[in-house]
């Protein structure tokens, strides 16, 4: 009978990860819908094209409609025969042949937007590699120009433009007390039975030589729509109309309200998504799941402990 915990190595497949890069502008978010083109869906489309069945892809972190990868990451298991049977041409190994007929799909199946999805490396996973569980942290990033920011018309389809001139000291002022372990169902879309406690590592604004804002926001996961929502915030705090202190407030509170806003998608790239040593993704994939799965199971009251180290649950 398949065990879904065994390891690939076990069950007598080969692991591949795929570093993906992606314009999300044409699609419907990173996961598959009946009815929607998304990029899960066209990376799926494409890799049967070159096995001849169905696969599925398992994703670092799942996107938003219109939001932009850099350093996505994916993983998919081939049995030992299609693994090497992926050699064409003058490739020399099948990490080669994998990334260029992968690519040379996607260009049929995205005849319309051909390019805006690109397979940047392919490779054999090391043993313990899973693309989601065994990360430590996602970091994605967020460009605002605001009302003190002259616009480039060239960065349009990666840039917010904020009526309103933003107070970038009280941005990061607001910010620095949500870094660490908290609930963060006042800045989430809560899936049902999932939790919203995360480890919030980096979030920070820092204006640029040409004006513009650039956010710099990492974690060990995020929930659904809680980039958005966190950035949506901080705009309130940068334009004066909320204290510094409100963010802080919210989170503690717990609380989505009228008052919770998303920020466009279309600045928000996933810049990288970052793993382990080698010896370690095995060790690290398998803490990430039981403690998934502790939180989802009971749930934990983080009210005013932010300093709580992720190992102690």
């Amino acid at each position: 009978m398949h065990n879904p915990h065994l390891s690939p190595e076990e069950r007598g497949l080969v692991r591949a990860r795929l570093d993906i890069a992606y314009d999300g502008g044409p699609f419907s978010g990173w996961a598959v819908q009946p009815t929607c083109r998304t990029v899960q869906g066209v990376l799926e489309e494409a890799m049967a094209m070159i096995l001849q069945r169905p696969i599925r892809l398992t994703v670092a972190g799942r996107t938003d409609t219109g939001v932009h990868a850099r350093g996505q990451v994916a993983h998919l298991d081939l049995t030992p025969s299609e693994w090497d049977g992926l050699l064409r041409g003058e490739d020399v190994r099948p990490e080669q042949s994998l990334k260029r007929r992968l690519n040379g799909a996607l260009g049929r199946v995205l005849l319309d937007h051909r390019g805006s999805v690109q397979v940047q490396n392919a490779s054999r996973a090391s043993e313990g590699f899973d693309a989601r569980f065994s990360a430590l942290r996602r970091r994605y990033s967020y460009r605002i120009a605001d009302g003190a920011t002259s616009r480039d018309p060239l960065q349009r389809a990666v840039t917010l433009w904020h009526q309103r001139e933003l107070n970038v000291e009280l941005m990061n002022l607001a910010a620095a007390p949500l870094l660490g372990l908290a609930d963060f169902r006042a800045f989430a879309k809560p899936r049902e039975g999932a939790t919203t406690v995360r480890t919030l590592e980096r979030f920070e604004f820092k204006r640029g030589t040409d004006g513009v804002i650039f956010v710099n926001i990492a974690a060990d996961a995020f929930c659904h729509n809680m980039v958005r929502a966190l950035i949506g915030a901080s705009l309130r705090i940068g334009e004066e109309t909320q204290e510094v202190a409100w963010m802080h407030q919210r989170l503690l509170a717990g609380v989505r309200d009228a008052q919770s806003t998303l920020a466009a998608p279309h600045p928000l790239v996933l810049e990288e998504v970052s793993y382990p040593p080698d010896s370690e993704l095995l060790a690290r994939a398998t803490l990430t799941r039981t403690r998934r799965a502790l939180l989802d199971e009971v749930g934990v009251d983080l009210t005013g402990r932010q300093d709580v180290p992720a190992s102690s649950l």
